[in-house]
């Protein structure tokens, strides 16, 4: 089929490629205006990404669309209408939760409902932050104050850190970036690809799928490598500069950071349904009950904590000198190194789908949608195995809480004439390179081959902006902080 056999709407080409097999399922679409040739591609049944580009005359920007469209014809596209084939339903985690069988329930400090079910949580010096499957995330302090909100288009998977830069994994397929002003998309994963788990080290995205699949993608949206592992639904992955560790219904493999070569494999006791990590360790809670410590030299078990349902969730104490679990009967447990049980109380709230220990405190988010901050220490724990617990306080959303909606194309942002006084913002501008929109930085005092990570919903060749704030990453990479002005 040729690019002139393709379905139009006025000046309009709309094409799909839908694969049965669970493939691909995704769009493409093309509009020229004049001189302007406007692309929007992205996942059946969602808005998706969107780029224009400049043509000196009308006559090349029409050679420009056809060669477009002839290339995705080529790669299997075909006519479609939009909205006539559905969007492939997305896999939200089927869990269930029984009551606890623990005499005694843990001593939660403040309990703050969400409104949803929820999987994404990170606890770090300043923030404490939860996602759920309506798409909000909320961020609040280590007392329960909610700072903000973030309205995000999908379910949140989970949230992930990389130093200060916090990242939200969607059902749309896409893993934003909450770390500016106002939040963006910093990666959008192939359309094929069925998100469970994610990871990021040093700007570099790990990506667990329904399929058993671990992909990698840089901090410029490329796809690095790619692996199949033995088992189905990938729960689990970590990342650190040594290695990429993937958990699935085959136990954890361990592959080389740079995907090169697998390190090793571990069949573990069960399928795997969570991981942690600590320096020297890995740790994968598992259908069976148990939650393993792997050492991640070698994948060998150096340590197993057994509790009295599957395991959802686990985490550690700095180095692990205490191991947290939450299992499907509504139960958290704390067991020493050694997998020594030290105690297992209720939560109070459904069973606990993601965790975090910090200072004393173990924070839960659960099944009905609750993040709960549980005071840990020992004199709390030994209060509550006596019945002494304290009255969790409820946190309420304030009446004005800020809400942030993600930058979704350039009239999203606003625009100024004048580069701020110095030290009040830094300038970069967008260019093509490779077929690419890239960002790189015009300010001095930076390095101009690094490429900077920006929101591809507003990269305009040409373009300039003005950001608050950059900071440089490992990998060679920029990163924004703060707000992002239009420069005219």
């Amino acid at each position: 089929m040729s690019a002139a056999q393709a379905r139009q709407s006025g000046n309009t080409t709309y094409l799909e490629l839908s694969q049965e097999n669970g493939g691909a399922h995704k769009f493409y679409e093309v509009t020229v205006e004049g001189t302007s040739v406007s692309v929007r591609y992205g996942r059946i049944g969602v808005d998706g990404q969107r780029q224009t580009s400049s043509f000196p005359t009308v006559e090349k920007a029409q050679a420009a669309a056809a060669k477009k469209i002839t290339e995705k014809v080529r790669k299997g596209y075909a006519p479609a209408v939009r909205g006539q084939r559905a969007a492939r339903s997305v896999t939200r985690r089927q869990v269930t939760s029984a009551p606890s069988t623990a005499r005694a329930t843990a001593p939660v400090l403040w309990r703050f409902r969400t409104g949803a079910s929820a999987f994404g949580i990170h606890v770090d010096e300043d923030r404490c932050w939860v996602g759920n499957q309506h798409g909000d995330v909320y961020n609040l302090s280590h007392d329960g104050e909610v700072l903000a909100h973030y309205s995000l288009p999908d379910g949140v998977k989970c949230l992930v850190a990389d130093d200060f830069w916090i990242y939200a994994g969607c059902d749309d397929g896409r893993v934003y970036d909450l770390s500016a002003k106002v939040p963006f998309a910093a990666y959008d994963i192939a359309s094929e690809v069925d998100i469970f788990w994610l990871d990021i080290h040093a700007g570099v995205l790990n990506v667990s799928d329904r399929s058993g699949g671990l992909t990698v993608i840089d901090h410029e949206d490329e796809l690095q490598w790619s692996r199949n592992s033995s088992g189905e639904h990938g729960w689990m992955v970590r990342a650190d500069g040594r290695a990429v560790y993937h958990g699935h219904g085959g136990g954890v493999t361990a592959y080389a950071a740079d995907g090169a070569r697998q390190l090793w494999h571990t069949r573990t006791s069960g399928d795997v349904l969570f991981g942690w990590q600590e320096e020297d360790a890995v740790y994968a809670g598992t259908a069976r009950q148990v939650v393993q410590r792997l050492a991640k030299s070698t994948g060998v078990v150096e340590a197993s904590y057994r509790c009295d349902a599957a395991v959802y969730s686990c985490a550690t104490s700095p180095g692990g000198r205490y191991v947290f679990a939450g299992d499907s009967a509504s139960s958290v447990y704390c067991f020493t190194a050694d997998g020594t049980r030290l105690w297992k109380l209720g939560t109070g709230g459904g069973s606990a789908l993601s965790m975090q220990y910090l200072d004393d405190r173990l924070y839960l988010v659960s099944t009905d949608g609750s993040l709960a901050c549980v005071d840990a220490s020992e004199a709390a724990i030994k209060a509550a195995q006596s019945g002494t617990v304290p009255v969790a306080a409820d946190i309420k959303l304030a009446a004005a809480l800020p809400t942030y909606a993600p930058l979704t194309t350039a009239a999203s942002v606003a625009t100024v004439s004048a580069v701020p006084a110095a030290g009040g913002g830094v300038v970069v501008e967008c260019f093509e390179q490779g077929g690419r929109v890239r960002v790189r930085v015009v300010s001095e005092g930076y390095e101009p081959s690094w490429n900077v990570q920006f929101p591809r919903a507003i990269r305009q060749p040409g373009e300039r902006y003005v950001v608050d704030a950059l900071h440089s990453s490992e990998g060679g990479f920029y990163r924004v902080r703060g707000e992002i002005r239009r420069l005219v």
